[in-house]
């Protein structure tokens, strides 16, 4: 498969358009994420669990020179980018499906950015990966905490910044910091799709929005709150030594 540098879910920062402006910014809140958490990386192994491209992984890697860093995605083109674009002596790729990666050897931070909503089972991710940080190592995860199921046909699940943290509570980590961001969207981008980006939105979303009328109030409520604006949250946790 090719790789489209277009994609909502994903970015590519040498192929952005000038007139990408909603491109852009995803760009800067994502490089955000990744160095509020390379913060946390003093040394050992990094696990990039969901890394696209890889250029969170580089960023990862380049805070720390005692660190070396593993950049896994599902997708084989996006892998065989990062090998061409981002890969070194300490950052590494390979293609894997992040339900299923398993690493014996543990992993001192692991990091997934923008992963958990897509997949069919959260809970069992978070599980998984808990498993691979070693003791007193950190695991750092985001999310969008406003609604963005019926927008975006690529998540599965909505969070709110309680059900986000939840999911983390039984696996023995402590919260340590967070990262809390906001994307202002502008409604007539969104509805003319103005932008090459937004051509991957959901096709006939009040159709969506008939059929899932629970979406509809909590996109209403969500804009009552926080007007036109897209809200992420990014949370480091420390594990249990």
């Amino acid at each position: 498969m090719e790789l489209d540098p277009n994609s909502l879910e994903r970015i590519v920062p040498d192929e952005l358009r000038s007139e990408d402006r909603t491109g852009a910014e995803t760009l800067r809140l994502s490089t955000e994420r990744y160095e509020f958490a390379s913060q946390f990386i003093a040394r050992g192994r990094v696990l990039d669990l969901a890394c696209g491209v890889g250029y969170g992984t580089r960023i990862l890697t380049d805070g720390s020179e005692a660190a070396c860093g593993l950049g896994v995605d599902l997708a084989e083109s996006a892998i065989n980018y990062a090998n061409q674009r981002y890969a070194n002596m300490r950052t590494t790729y390979q293609a894997h499906d992040a339900m299923g990666f398993e690493d014996p050897e543990g992993f001192e931070t692991i990091v997934s950015i923008e992963t958990i909503e897509h997949l069919p089972d959260p809970a069992t991710f978070v599980a998984r990966v808990s498993k691979m940080v070693l003791p007193g190592g950190t695991l750092i995860g985001s999310v969008p905490v406003t609604p963005s199921v019926d927008a975006n046909p690529h998540h599965l699940h909505d969070f709110s910044e309680r059900s986000f943290r939840r999911l983390f509570e039984p696996h023995g980590f402590r919260e340590v910091d967070r990262l809390e961001q906001d994307q202002p969207f502008g409604l007539f981008a969104v509805l003319s799709r103005s932008e090459s980006r937004m051509k991957d939105m959901r096709e006939n979303l009040l159709g969506y929005y008939v059929r899932h009328p629970g979406a509809l109030v909590r996109r209403g409520l969500s804009t009552l709150r926080h007007g036109f604006k897209n809200r992420y949250l990014t949370v480091a946790w420390r594990k249990s030594p």
